[in-house]
This record gives structure tokens, sequence and C-alpha cells, in this order.
């Protein structure tokens, strides 16, 4: 290919202004195709909301100025066929999509064509689309691996892969198997801190996920997910959530799984909160409805199922909850990048995390190392900490509104690892263990109590703390039958309220100087 001078980029009359980092990107593209022989697979990363369907519609758009050849697009989903095509017409691109109603019969008045990847195959196979002249091939969220059956039809061709994330969707099929070289784009810090993507403000719930499933995909199974999330502990733990940091705000609720979805909307919709639920099961007129009250309504909840996670742009969202839990770090950026379009107003958006994803890949716009992940999956992969290894580096963070409560007390949290071993060592029984932890608690209440009955109020609302540290405890022993841990969950609640019945008066004198008023 001929390269394409910045002077040229800026002449451009057509389509819309092109950011610095995006000429960049174009020239680095043109360039490697021009070094490169004409079956050369380009593999091109960018965070979402970096414009990536702005920078190839401009590269077809400068491709047919100086060749004599066509431009194949594929997507692979009919919205994204239907966002590109009219992207590609701004760029003043006239292109035609290849759906499965598509005549085709003027095929040959068009030097550029959009198509599904599985509308495609099926034209290709049956030989109604003539793809002898497509000198370029441009594939949109490459990482999915449906693309990679197509190659063949195109042994001959450019072919430029576009992705957030170079990570294939199949650890059988890494990328590096069907690209000859990755180009890495403006990293999500720097797109922050130019002022094109707004920042996210991480907050993270601790979640107990050993109970899930892994699947054959890779990813924990629908039934295992939905057994979790639709738990009523679960569900009170969203809402709380919600409340705490998202109230007011323009939210999407991200599940697996749509009994989920369906359940957070009936516990949304009976606090009173404005909410509105959608799946692939929605008609299309549903959809539009549906994303059009999202749209006007200021403080709209949209519980959904994985549709929302590509093709969707909706700038005025400020607060994305991850109801779920994922192994794959496509999705984990897919989902955080729906919130990450900048308005005027809007320069931060708030991300509630309820899966432990934020411990398991790290903060999102972490300035990954993706030449490496790209060259070697298995090592990223590997190093990925387990459920367990999560959860046992857990540390129990009473929220906000309860801490309050608590104010009194300078520190709130136990150790019952570090107890836990330092009974171990002196030889003492792993049952003081517990009895420790109990005479904290009960402490802690006391300190934030006038009488006996304020305390045994508060150590009611302790159930989260209690049930991680009996968790905690669990581990150590090596202990975790189900009927065990609910045995001591339970026990445990009795032993603290009779700690506070027996001991009240003489610990109130402890802390303060002088007895309880009767």
């Amino acid at each position: 290919m001929s390269k394409i001078s910045t002077l040229e980029l800026e002449d451009r009359k057509e389509g819309k202004k092109l950011y610095s980092y995006q000429k960049g990107a174009i020239n680095k593209i043109f360039k490697s195709f021009e070094e490169s022989p004409d079956d050369y697979h380009l593999l091109y990363q960018l965070p979402t909301g970096g414009g990536k369907t702005v920078i190839f519609s401009e590269i077809v758009r400068q491709y047919l100025k100086h060749h004599q050849k066509k431009v194949l697009v594929m997507t692979h989903r009919i919205e994204l066929c239907k966002q590109t095509s009219n992207m590609l017409t701004e760029f003043g691109v006239v292109n035609k999509v290849v759906d499965s109603k598509a005549d085709l019969s003027d095929q040959g008045e068009y030097s550029c064509f959009v198509a599904m990847v599985e509308t495609l195959n099926n034209r290709l196979n049956d030989d109604k689309l003539d793809i002898s002249d497509i000198g370029l091939v441009i594939i949109d969220e490459a990482h999915y691996n449906s693309f990679t059956k197509l190659f063949k039809f195109f042994s001959q061709s450019f072919i430029l892969g576009v992705t957030a994330t170079p990570l294939s969707s199949s650890m059988e099929l890494p990328m590096t198997d069907n690209y000859d070289e990755l180009i890495v784009g403006e990293s999500i810090e720097s797109l922050i801190e130019n002022g094109f993507l707004a920042r996210a403000e991480m907050f993270s719930y601790n979640v107990g996920l050993t109970s899930l499933v892994v699947g054959a995909n890779g990813d924990y199974t629908v039934k295992s997910s939905e057994d979790l999330y639709t738990a009523t502990d679960m569900l009170s733990k969203l809402l709380q959530a919600y409340e705490e940091r998202s109230k007011g705000k323009k939210t999407l609720i991200f599940n697996n799984g749509i009994n989920t979805s369906l359940h957070v909307y009936d516990t949304f919709r009976r606090a009173g909160y404005p909410v509105a639920h959608l799946d692939n099961t929605n008609t299309k007129k549903e959809r539009a409805m549906i994303l059009k009250w999202f749209k006007k309504t200021p403080d709209a909840i949209l519980t959904s199922v994985s549709i929302l996670t590509t093709g969707f742009d909706e700038p005025t969202v400020e607060s994305i909850i991850l109801n779920r839990a994922t192994k794959s770090l496509t999705l984990y950026y897919q989902m955080i990048g729906r919130g990450s379009r900048v308005l005027e107003n809007k320069k931060t958006f708030q991300v509630i995390d309820l899966g432990n994803n934020f411990h398991r890949f790290g903060p999102w716009g972490d300035n990954l190392d993706w030449q490496r992940i790209f060259k070697s999956p298995n090592y990223y992969l590997d190093a990925l900490l387990s459920d367990e290894e999560l959860e046992s580096n857990f540390r129990y963070e009473m929220p906000d509104e309860l801490r309050e409560r608590f104010s009194n007390s300078e520190e709130v949290y136990f150790d019952i690892q570090k107890c836990y071993v330092d009974a171990v060592r002196a030889g003492e029984s792993s049952k003081v263990v517990l009895e420790r932890s109990i005479e904290q608690h009960g402490k802690i209440c006391i300190e934030n109590s006038e009488d006996v009955y304020d305390a045994l109020t508060l150590a009611k609302e302790l159930g989260d703390d209690i049930d991680h540290r009996i968790g905690k405890y669990t581990k150590c022993i090596s202990k975790s039958t189900f009927n065990f841990v609910e045995w001591l969950k339970g026990d445990y609640r009795k032993k603290l309220n009779s700690y506070l019945r027996q001991n009240f008066d003489l610990v109130f004198e402890e802390i303060h100087g002088y007895p309880p008023e009767d």
C-alpha cells in the first residue's frame, strides 16, 4: 500500500474529524501494509471508545481512493453491521450490506461490502458473492473466533483485525496463530488524560464464588451463576451496593443469565426504582422502546444479559454494575467500557464489581502488556488467581453507612487468619479463634451502645462480617461442608448475643470508666 501522508488525512472533506492519535494509527497501519506481502494479517488494538470504527472507515476511504481493488468489512452481529455501514457512509464510502435478504444482483456497482460473518459464510459457500477483487478485509471485534473459518476465502487479501482486547475468545485458537503482527494503540490511561474517555471510579464488594462452575467455553456457567446471583442475600447485596454508590445515577447492570436479570428487575421494581429488563428474546420494537426510555430517563436502571456489551453506545451512562463474575478479560473490558464515553459534564463514571473481577484482572485502565498477551496468552491466563486464592486474600470492609454506626470504634476489622496462626503457634485449640472474634465483635457493639438492647441491635447488623469470618475460619481448619458452615454461623450469632447479655455492664465500664445508666 502506498503510505498516506498526514497532510492528506487533514485535507479530507468527508466524515468526522480525526484526532492526532487516530491519524498516527492510520499511518502505522498503512506503513505495515506497505512493507508486507499481499496476504499479510495485521491486528490493531484500541480501547472501547477510542474510535476503532472511525479509524477503519478512514482506512477504507483512503484505500479505495488509491487502489483499484474492493474492500470487505466483517462484523459478528447485525447491529454492528448497520452501525458500520452508517459510519462508512458518513466518510463518503458507498457500501452495500450483505445480510440474509440482500439482493446481490447489483454487487458489481459497489467497491465496499459490510457483512455479518455467518451470512457471509453462507453466501460464499453458495458462491453468491464475487470476492475475486477484494484487496482489503477488515474484521471488527476480531477476538471472536467465528471469523477464522473465512480466512481461506481471502488468501491473497490484506486482513486487518481490530479489537479492544487482543486475546482470543478460545484458548485453543490463540490470535497469534491467525495474525502476523499486533499494533497497540493509545492506552486507556492516555485517552483519559487527554479527555477522550471518562475515568472509572471502582468499588469492589467481596463475593464468595467457589460455588461457580467453569464450563467448556472457559467461563462460568449460566446455571451456577444463576444459583448464586438469584439468592436473596446476593440480591440484597446488589440493592445495597446500588443505594450506597449509584442511587439516582443512570445505571447499567450486567448479569450472567436471563433469570438473574429478571430477579434483579423485580428487586429494583419492588424497591420503587425506575428499572427495565432487556435480553435477546426482546423484539426489535421492544428493544428500541426500552433503549429510548433508558436514554431519556435521568435515573434509569437497565438490567441486561451481555446483549449491550458491544454495539451499544449511550454516553449518559453514569454507573456500571457487574452483577456477575467472568473469566474473560475481553468481557470485563467490554462491560466497563459501556460507561467510559465522555460528555461535557461527565468526566468520571462508577463501576460496582460484585464478581471479584477487579481482583482477578486488576483495575480497568491498567497498562496491560498487550504484545505479551498477544504472543503468549497462556502465560497471562495461567497467572490469574483462582477464586480460592482471591477469596483467601479478601479483607472484609464494613459498608460506609454501617461503619458510621460503629463510629466510636477506632478499628472494626479482625484478622481471623492471623489469630488462627498465633493460636496454633501457642499450642491452643482452634476454638479460641472464634471466642476471640466474638469478644471483639462484642466490644465494638458495646462501644457504640448505651444499653444492652442497642448492642444486640447492632450485632444483628454484623451478618456479612460474621459470615466472612466463618468462611475464613473454616478454610483455616480445612473443614467446610455446607451443613457445618451453616451450623457455625448460627452458633456464632447465639454466642455473640449471649456474650453481650452476660458482659455488657462489665465491658461498658472498662471502656468508659463508669457503669451504664439504669
